[in-house]
């Protein structure tokens, strides 16, 4: 019997139903994908609705150099656009997506100290997330247990920040329900966390090995600097996507998405006047954090050359399938047709959404109105302001200045120069 694939489904099928079984051995045991549809025949119900997801889910052919284990990290600051064009990683079969898994360990770091020691303990904090990085590359989930609260027993944890983020954590073999809602191309986001019960880290980790590739998102990590340790690890073939966003357009997003954090800039935007209490640093921090890590990734250094892509969130959003493109050649990856027909399916705002897919982290969108949206609803003081602060960052990126509410508000006039 053959029926075995890398992908979003690993079982044994048997006349008795279908058993799921642990990833490493059947990787080990299994030499190919579901060559003989007639092995994978269930006899009813759950294994032949689990059956037909073989075509779709089977992991292609790849050359020998596309085979060979990538460590993708999608590099990104808070509202870039990081959680849709993780589904870029995460909609690709092959690979094991993982969505922002340092949010434990800062958890761990700031409930457990003072502020005067969380101050001095910044560097160990950035160690602790290289270490856990290091660790996940090497689908060892067991490092991340020290780390999660509360914390996990018998490697079983109900506490795995966006699990439902994660596609393969809520497939077989780690979750083996949801057959219906995936059959259906209900996001994960809507059934997983109903349906699947709590985190097997054990299974977690083979089912990791069991992927060709390894990609994690993350916005914890301030600057390009902060990785080179992992960059020049020899353990690792690391490839740093670097997404960035024009500055406007991610105070105008943190200002809808954490209203109680830019309280101030939320009244300034209403109101027209600038409260004496608005901290200008909620800003002026992620303009200095991109632009040192760019400014860096231009100086082309040894250990970034061939690791590092830069993408300006605009560009994806206003071609999609292009810049995917694009990235997977970045990544020596084939584009899986998964990805695209996601693209296709989610770029163009006109999927119905049910009320619970309503949210913050949504990425079923009109992906060309988002990436100008702040234009129509961010208050022309706070333009101007922006533009000030982080005048050198927009250029650098090459995002325009608007001298005027004109300017501004017509959408039509793109506020982009062209880049590659």
């Amino acid at each position: 019997m053959e029926c075995s694939w890398k992908t979003l489904l690993l079982l044994v099928c048997t006349s008795l139903g279908v058993q799921y079984t642990a990833i490493r051995s059947l990787h080990d045991s299994f030499s190919g994908p579901c060559q003989d549809s007639a092995h994978c025949q269930g006899r009813q119900g759950k294994e032949q609705r689990w059956k037909s997801l073989c075509d779709d889910s089977r992991v292609p052919d790849e050359t020998s150099a596309a085979t060979a284990r990538k460590h993708i990290l999608l590099f990104a600051q808070t509202r870039s656009g990081s959680s849709f064009t993780g589904q870029l990683f995460n909609q690709h079969p092959g690979i094991f997506y993982v969505f922002e898994p340092l949010f434990h360990v800062q958890q761990a770091f700031t409930n457990s100290s003072s502020r005067l020691q969380r101050a001095l303990d910044g560097r160990a904090l950035l160690g602790a997330y290289r270490d856990l990085l290091l660790n996940l590359y090497n689908c060892d989930f067991s490092f991340l247990e020290s780390y999660i609260r509360p914390e996990p027993q018998d490697h079983m944890t109900g506490a795995f920040f966006r699990r439902s983020s994660s596609h393969a954590l809520c497939t077989p073999p780690v979750c083996q329900e949801g057959v219906e809602e995936i059959l259906a191309g209900q996001p994960d986001e809507v059934w997983c966390p109903k349906k699947c019960q709590a985190l097997n880290l054990t299974l977690a980790s083979q089912a990791c090995q069991a992927r060709t590739h390894m990609a994690i998102k993350t916005v914890r990590i301030p600057e390009i600097g902060d990785l080179r340790t992992l960059s020049e690890d020899p353990r690792l073939d690391l490839r740093i996507v670097h997404l960035v966003r024009d500055p406007r357009a991610i105070l105008a997003s943190r200002m809808t998405a954490f209203a109680g954090k830019f309280r101030a800039w939320k009244i300034w935007n209403a109101t027209g006047r600038q409260p004496r209490y608005v901290d200008l640093t909620q800003i002026t921090r992620t303009c200095r954090d991109i632009e040192y890590s760019v400014e860096t990734s231009l100086q082309k250094p040894t250990w970034l050359r061939g690791r590092y892509l830069l993408v300006r969130y605009e560009d994806l959003a206003l071609n999609p399938e292009e810049k995917a493109k694009e990235i997977y050649r970045f990544l020596g990856l084939d584009l899986h047709q998964r990805v695209l027909k996601w693209i296709a399916h989610n770029t163009n705002g006109t999927v119905p959404s049910s009320s619970e897919w309503n949210y913050k982290y949504s990425t079923t969108r009109d992906s060309k109105a988002t990436a100008q949206s702040w234009r129509v609803h961010l208050n022309f003081d706070i333009v101007k302001t922006v533009q000030s602060l982080c005048n050198r960052t927009l250029s650098l990126l090459g995002y325009k200045l608007v001298q005027s509410v004109d300017e501004l508000r017509n959408i039509t006039k793109s506020l982009m120069e062209p880049r590659t």
